[in-house]
């Protein structure tokens, strides 16, 4: 029988007898379309004209078809396109086997599905059990019009479960100009985890010299890989790094250890060495544990030898291991917590151990009661220093309310806490102390909207002030050490927070109000243009407090500012103004321009009248601008105006083609590193030339510092 059709299409549902192998390329029924057709129920089946045929795991279109019924072969001439779930191909004929269940296509372009590549072949070969095997071939992952690399080869093997690809008699090319011969090589094609070595980190610097640096990745199994980086430094020595890595269905952690047995830098044969444990994960449904744990040989380490960790400025390494329990309305944290300090300063204070314990629940008509509690063991370094066990309980009652216009918080608290100090000879300390202090608090604030004008286009302007009163009672607490108390700096969010010190060790007495306001500009397209917020505190009283008293009846003027002008010009600043001095205490700013993802310029500058006696008065730069194509220059400069010096500069250039990207950076920076006396320099530099290749760009990363000035929301 025979069927004819001169200008209609036809749908045709062949049914193809045999054995059903898995995997089949064209199992079962097929469909196929097309707009002439010549069938033979016995022997075969002829398509012409636009011809598409389509199984659960092949599509293939053509100009013509002819399935072969009694040899159970299908072979497709003129305009070919084949696609599976691997491949994608063009050519202009295709030959097709059920029985064997292969594939075979001559001159063709072809295109990876499952990965990123393409290439072009004098002969292609598929199979359910061997795979792609690809004869006379190119291969690149590259854009099909920007062609930076290829492989040509003689033969490229697929094979299914394979984590790599293999390459025999390949010529490497750059541009159109061979560069490399290799007789066999393999490649990834998926992103599994494979063994092997990484590309090396060349770098150059007046601390390390000349040093090179060579990761080999090991993966052991595809939940733990382990990563060994033998780092030769021409001033330095050998230097090994590990990185181990782990991944269950309930935790994660990573371990770190850095070992040089000998810096022949020094004068002293030394060994000097890092460890790093990190582990984070859930026990049960409710519980957590987590672990950082840091240490190293020596204060200069990182300054000498750098860390991907922590950077010069730090003055401590953590040792923190918790346990933690959360449901509802109960949530509990046990942790000990230390600190290895870098350079000659003062220990810090460990907790061995902190427990600390929140439960919240309803009371009825809307209000809460809450428990805040802590218990400590604080001991230091230092064995003539006090020691202390210190336990908190901080009942509240309170009643909070929120609507989309407004928000009250009215709260009454008693904080209670008792110390029992050990170690306090000739010290104005006392042995048992006990402490217990009132709290109140009344919080409001109100949110009115009003269409507006913002530079020619239409808006919404909203202004949302905001009050807060504060009394808390006083005690003497001069008896009682400092154990984790610091003074804390106030912005315009942390006016409202309502306390001068971190920690519990002082609790400033209060009696205070406290007036803010935010007006916001928000676009059609609901984005925020713009963003003022001020705020001051008024105290009624003065603070009987050590370390807490006022000079002046009134908090500095604290204001910050979001403004995003037009497409292109974005500012962020801060600023504490005194209103009885009007000078400036505290100020940031951040101005950028962005005319492009890559074409970006941000200048930042910090003020900080007094902190800790000193004067911090800095402006910096950071830039980033396209060269040519594939070309970016990236620069950032720091400038500390009070001393009239540069303390930081950096600059280098970048090459990004479709898959891999180059860096080369030159930086000259303060060393910041310890003497003999643990005191730390501010007058020595160093300067450095480092080379990265790299699959990112280091501009979006941030390894050149660049940051967004602000977010809006």
């Amino acid at each position: 029988m025979s069927i004819g059709l001169a200008d209609a299409q036809e749908v045709c549902f062949v049914p193809l007898p045999g054995p059903i192998l898995e995997n089949s390329l064209l199992e079962g029924q097929i469909q196929v379309k097309a707009e002439d057709s010549e069938i033979n129920q016995d022997t075969f089946a002829q398509f012409k004209g636009k011809v598409e045929i389509d199984s659960s795991q092949v599509k293939i279109k053509a100009d013509e078809a002819l399935l072969n019924r009694q040899t159970q072969t299908l072979n497709a001439t003129g305009n070919v396109s084949f696609q599976d779930k691997n491949i994608t191909v063009s050519s202009q004929s295709v030959q097709l086997n059920r029985i064997s269940n292969e594939l075979l296509i001559e001159e063709s372009f072809y295109q990876l599905n499952s990965v990123q590549g393409h290439g072009k072949a004098e002969k292609i070969s598929l199979g359910a059990t061997t795979g792609i095997n690809l004869i006379e071939s190119s291969f690149t992952s590259c854009p099909v019009d920007d062609e930076v690399w290829r492989i040509q080869a003689s033969n490229i093997e697929i094979t299914p479960d394979q984590s790599r690809g293999v390459v025999k008699h390949a010529r490497f090319y750059i541009k159109d100009v061979p560069v490399l011969y290799l007789p066999y090589f393999s490649f990834p094609i998926n992103d599994q985890k494979q063994s092997g070595i990484l590309y090396p980190i060349p770098a150059s610097n007046s601390s390390t010299g000349i040093s090179i640096e060579q990761p080999v990745f090991w993966n052991i199994a595809p939940n733990y890989d382990l990563t060994f980086s033998p780092r030769l430094m021409t001033e330095r020595g050998l230097q090994l790094k590990t990185e181990f890595r782990y991944l269950t269905e309930q935790h994660s952690g990573q371990a770190n250890i850095e070992y040089l047995p000998d810096d022949r830098d020094l004068d002293t044969d030394t060994e000097r060495y890092f460890y790093r444990f990190f582990h984070s994960g859930q026990i049960g449904k409710n519980w957590r544990i987590n672990a950082d744990i840091n240490g190293l040989s020596d204060d200069n380490y990182i300054v000498d030898l750098g860390s991907d960790y922590f950077n010069r400025a730090d003055t401590h390494l953590y040792k923190t291991l918790g346990l933690s329990y959360f449901s509802q309305n109960l949530d509990v944290t046990a942790q000990f917590r230390d600190f290895e300090v870098l350079g000659n300063y003062p220990d810090s204070y460990r907790a061995l151990p902190e427990i600390r314990l929140n439960y919240l629940t309803p009371i009825g008509l809307g209000a809460e009661f809450q428990i805040n509690s802590e218990l400590a063991y604080f001991e230091n370094g230092e064995l003539d220093n006090p020691t202390a066990t210190r336990f908190h309980i901080a009942p509240t009652v309170r009643y909070p309310f929120k609507n989309q216009w407004s928000e009250f918080l009215a709260e009454a608290t008693v904080l209670h806490t008792r110390y029992i100090q050990e170690n306090i000879q000739d010290s104005a300390l006392a042995e048992n102390v006990s402490r217990t202090l009132g709290q109140v608090k009344v919080y409001g604030s109100l949110a009115f909207e009003r269409p507006a004008s913002w530079f020619g286009t239409q808006a919404t302007q909203t202004f949302e002030p905001k009050v807060q009163y504060l009394y808390t009672s006083f005690e003497d607490q001069n008896n009682i050490g400092l154990y984790d108390t610091t003074r804390l700096f106030n912005d315009s969010a942390g006016l409202f927070r309502g306390q001068e010190f971190t920690g519990l060790d002082r609790i400033s007495d209060n009696n205070q109000i406290t007036v803010g306001m935010t007006s916001r500009f928000v676009d059609n397209n609901n984005q925020e243009r713009f963003k003022l917020s001020l705020g001051q505190i008024f105290y009624l009283k003065d603070n009987q407090v050590v370390d807490a008293s006022k000079v002046d009846d009134r908090s500095a003027l604290a204001a910050e500012l979001d403004w995003q002008i037009g497409s292109k010009w974005y500012v962020h600043t801060q600023a504490q103004v005194s209103t009885i001095t009007d000078k400036v205490e505290r100020s940031s700013l951040s101005l950028e321009y962005q005319l492009a993802e890559n074409k970006i310029m941000q200048i930042n500058h910090r003020y900080v009248r007094d902190l800790s006696s000193e004067k911090i008065n800095q402006v910096g730069i950071t830039a980033s601008w396209p060269l040519a194509k594939n070309w970016q220059w990236v620069g950032r400069w720091y400038h500390d105006l009070k001393l009239n010096r540069t303390v930081e500069s950096y600059t280098g250039v970048q090459y990004e083609s479709c898959c891999w990207t180059v860096s080369f950076v030159a930086q000259r920076y303060l060393s910041n590193r310890f003497d003999d006396n643990g005191a730390q320099s501010t007058d020595e530099f160093e300067s450095g030339f480092n080379v990265y290749f790299t699959t990112r760009n280091l501009l979006r990363e941030g390894l050149f510092g660049y940051r967004r000035p602000y977010l809006l929301n």
